[in-house]
């Protein structure tokens, strides 16, 4: 095909949302999708919150510390981040609704393990399983709303993005309850539940069998295979990252669960064998599991670094806000959680607003406000004592991760060539998970060092540095490299 050839179809191929297409027609098409997929997210959200309140009747039930348990809550956020990636390379060869029916299973699979595990050991081998299930899942779920047009994909995202926040912000709520009531393994099999609810995906099948590149179009498919993002998955970059990511989170839960001096260095220095590793990787593999060019595409890192500042603000106000509650007040998670009901309904709004600012102001411009709100959000939580002001400082959080998870997902179609749109989502959504598995450990690891409040505000500069990136890396929304740009020459 000739160079003027393809560049002609780049009207089509690149910002498809402007183009006139049979989904615009479609207009309830983002809200109906919307709907169907944040209804899957709901368990896996869940899964995020509910188990905290449940960790000191696991300890006692299983005979361990109760720092060990901490393993429960790292396990689902390590795997969840690692197979979002995986996921994304997979999407240039399955479909969305395949990807989605074979993380679901795992899902519900793992979950079903956790929580029959006789022994922590077993707990923590069905985290890691259900958390590699939902982020999958979660993958599929964006790659199928991020193939509709800009505004039908803002209205999805939105959507789903304030189902996942109302979910993990009711967590503590139906932690304390589910733990009361049925017990500490009925908390950990809920996101089993997913499975059943695949069931009201199966209408929209078809909107399902869209993604962002590989399904998209033979012509997207094929230049896929010749870079090489359809080819044998990258098991060295795989494998690099997992220890860089894994190595982390262990860091920073090291004291709060009493891991020993000397395989704490182990693990430091096994941290610093990979990232190592991964440069080394990244540059002698272009088409790796880490692709350069995806990486190097102008406001990328800094997409990817914002997502994961507001999300590890909000996962760690999430963490210790309950526990800050039942000390205010004197009751127990049951209360807290049902005090924490505001602030998870807040995410409803904050989604639904996204799509207005997002016609008025560049996606950027959004972030910053988003990761502003976590900021005083974390700051309000930490320097105030008494029930409100905790509700609210979440309440600010929740609204920047509901806000901040819509508008950035929405923003990575803008930043790559088109056939590298899924492996984007995921390394994209691999690193705003990764910032939600940090923001809790960080703040595990400096309560047993330095009090509460002074913990927290440690956590803020998270995404203060976020806000900071937001105001100085502003490269234009909505201009995406042209294909040659990042691969030289067609063939």
């Amino acid at each position: 095909m000739s160079q003027h050839t393809r560049q002609g179809t780049t009207p089509q191929e690149i910002p498809s949302e402007e183009a006139p297409t049979p989904e615009r027609t479609d207009a309830p098409d983002g809200r109906r999708l919307g709907l169907t997929l944040g209804m899957l997210v709901l368990p896996m959200y869940v899964a995020l919150g509910a188990p905290s309140v449940a960790l000191p009747a696991i300890g006692r039930a299983l005979a361990v510390p109760f720092g060990a348990t901490a393993w429960i809550l790292a396990a689902w956020s390590l795997t969840s981040a690692l197979a979002m990636p995986v996921a994304g390379r997979l999407l240039v060869r399955w479909s969305p609704f395949q990807i989605l029916v074979a993380g679901v299973v795992t899902l519900a699979a793992g979950s079903a393990l956790a929580g029959a595990g006789p022994a922590l050991s077993v707990v923590i081998v069905g985290r890691l399983i259900g958390g590699a299930g939902a982020g999958a899942t979660v993958i599929a779920v964006f790659a199928a709303a991020t193939a509709l047009p800009r505004r039908q994909r803002i209205r999805a995202l939105g959507i789903i993005a304030a189902a996942g926040a109302t979910a993990s912000g009711c967590g503590t709520l139906l932690g304390g309850a589910v733990t009361a009531w049925l017990g500490w393994r009925a908390v950990l099999a809920i996101p089993a539940l997913a499975l059943p609810l695949l069931l009201a995906a199966l209408p929209s099948r078809r909107a399902l069998t869209r993604s962002g590149s590989g399904s998209g179009s033979g012509r997207g498919r094929g230049r896929g295979e010749r870079n090489g993002s359809a080819g044998r998955l990258d098991i060295v970059g795989a494998a690099v990252l997992s220890v860089l990511a894994g190595s982390l989170i262990t860091l920073l839960q090291a004291h709060s669960v009493g891991l020993p001096a000397p395989v704490t260095l182990v693990v430091a220095a096994a941290g610093a064998l990979a990232a190592v590793g991964l440069w080394w990787r990244v540059r002698s593999t272009p088409d790796g599991f880490v692709p350069r060019r995806v990486i190097a595409s102008r406001g990328f890192l800094a997409a990817g670094l914002i997502g994961g500042t507001v999300f590890a603000g909000y996962y760690g106000v999430l963490f210790r806000a309950p526990s800050l509650i039942e000390q205010a007040t004197g009751g127990g998670p049951l209360e807290a959680g049902v005090l924490l009901v505001p602030a998870a309904a807040c995410s409803v709004p904050a989604g639904r607003l996204v799509g207005t600012l997002t016609d008025r102001f560049t996606g950027w411009q959004v972030s910053a406000g988003l990761a502003a709100l976590t900021v005083v959000g974390v700051l309000v939580v930490a320097v105030f004592t008494g029930p409100i002001p905790i509700v609210v400082g979440t309440a600010l959080t929740v609204c920047g991760f509901a806000g901040a998870q819509a508008v950035l997902v929405s923003l990575a179609p803008d930043l790559v060539a088109a056939d590298d749109r899924d492996t984007a989502q995921g390394l994209l959504n691999f690193m705003n998970a990764l910032g939600g598995g940090i923001g809790p450990a960080a703040v595990a690891g400096l309560s047993g060092i330095v009090p509460a409040p002074v913990a927290l505000a440690v956590l803020a500069a998270l995404p203060l540095a976020g806000l900071v990136l937001s105001l100085t890396r502003r490269p234009a929304a909505g201009r995406r490299p042209a294909p040659d740009a990042t691969r030289g020459s067609p063939r």
